[in-house]
């Protein structure tokens, strides 16, 4: 399916911005209207020339475009959707939340008009935020994953499947409840630790010497704290129900660790430290597979 000639974004952040931004680049670029809660994300957005108009609302937005991209904060997707939904019969509607049950359970009573909500996720980002974070590139030869069901109809995925296609993403499907379990560990539990971690050490009464003395290791595994926390808070809070139980298997992991360490356990020490950097081997050579090339399909 073509790319449709109108296309929405609401929300002018990271995501949204740059779904714009890598439209835009594109041959045959779509008129893009942008709509976000801050004047001046818009203004940027415009005189960037990154869309094409600005809507005074959702609904306006809504009218006219043959996709509609809800890129805000997870808790605010699904009022925005039912909002873009009931503004025009034919506008199909994704969204790029971290989390998809949450979602779904907030449309509720929607009706029919369900069929025309694709759920989506571009497994993309930065611990950077908003409009001025926008990047062109973000999604080529990144995954995108679209969260259907029953409900949903064919031929609005297709819609949105070519919308993420054209930013030069993968695109696959899965079920919201295995998205939810899969970005518990891959993605919400990271952050977690990082967050975790230097909130930790900030308590310490050292603080200052350890922070003054951390390497480049450090560096990379707490960039991710410098995300947005609010942002961070109402994703953790709802997919609580996976991530508690990723928790869980991490503390375990976690608590044997503590135990071979404590009792000077070198076997099992060396056992944990190779198997997991086995397993971080392996994970590498999937996540660097060469991915098609969106414009040729090679």
């Amino acid at each position: 399916m073509s790319m449709p000639r109108r296309v929405a974004v609401v929300g002018l952040g990271l995501i949204g911005g740059s779904v714009a931004r890598s439209l835009r680049d594109r041959t045959g670029a779509p008129h893009i209207v942008g709509f976000d809660a801050d004047p001046e994300a818009m203004r940027y957005a415009l005189e960037a020339g990154w869309i094409d108009s600005v809507a005074a609302s959702v609904a306006e937005a809504a009218r006219g475009a043959g996709v509609l991209m809800v890129a805000t904060p997870v808790r605010g997707i699904a009022p925005l959707v039912r909002i873009a939904l009931e503004a025009d019969p034919d506008v199909v509607v994704t969204d790029a939340g971290s989390v998809k049950q949450a979602v779904m359970e907030g449309l509720a009573g929607v009706g029919g008009a369900v069929a025309r909500f694709v759920p989506g996720h571009p497994v993309a980002g930065s611990e950077r935020f908003g409009v001025t974070a926008a990047e062109a590139a973000l999604f080529r030869g990144r995954r995108v994953i679209l969260t259907p069901t029953d409900a949903t109809d064919a031929s609005a995925v297709a819609r949105v499947r070519a919308l993420w296609e054209a930013t030069g993403a993968l695109v696959e499907c899965m079920t919201p409840a295995h998205h939810d379990e899969v970005l518990a560990a891959t993605s919400h539990l990271p952050h977690v630790l990082a967050f975790a971690l230097v909130d930790c050490l900030a308590g310490m009464e050292d603080r200052r010497e350890l922070f003054a003395y951390a390497a480049g290791g450090f560096r990379d595994f707490t960039r991710i704290a410098s995300s947005s926390p609010e942002m961070w808070r109402d994703i953790l809070l709802e997919n609580r129900r996976a991530l508690d139980d990723t928790l869980a298997a991490f503390e375990r992991t976690l608590g044997a660790l503590r135990t071979s360490l404590r009792e000077g356990d070198e076997p099992a020490v060396l056992e944990t430290l190779t198997r997991a950097r086995a397993a971080r081997q392996r994970f590498l050579s999937l996540m660097e597979a060469p991915l098609p090339d969106p414009d040729t399909g090679d």
